[in-house]
């Protein structure tokens, strides 16, 4: 496990879906975000490009438990929470 997937746990989730997140913690992952074009099927983007993410949002925007939530919604939420993970982390001083 890279150091940052290890980072994500016990974390705040900062994906942030109203009404699904559950405010993260012990279950915070590192949630990949894909690009078309740029991964495949079994392939994950770097690291850097993931979000800390509770289960609930986790499920939420890899589609398993959107609870009627817009494709193009989840999508802008899981960009966010990249680039505020991506922001903790510059001010952690760990990328």
């Amino acid at each position: 496990m890279s150091k940052l997937r290890k980072e994500a746990r016990g974390r705040q989730c900062m994906i942030r879906v109203p009404g699904i997140c559950t405010g993260g913690g012990e279950d915070t992952v590192l949630a990949h975000y894909r690009l078309a074009g740029y991964s495949g099927t079994g392939i994950k983007p770097p690291d850097l490009m993931g979000a800390w993410a509770c289960h609930a949002c986790h499920d939420a925007v890899d589609g398993r438990n959107a609870q009627g939530r817009d494709y193009e919604f989840l999508r802008l939420c899981h960009a966010e929470g990249v680039f505020r993970t991506q922001q903790q982390l510059e001010r952690e001083g760990k990328v």
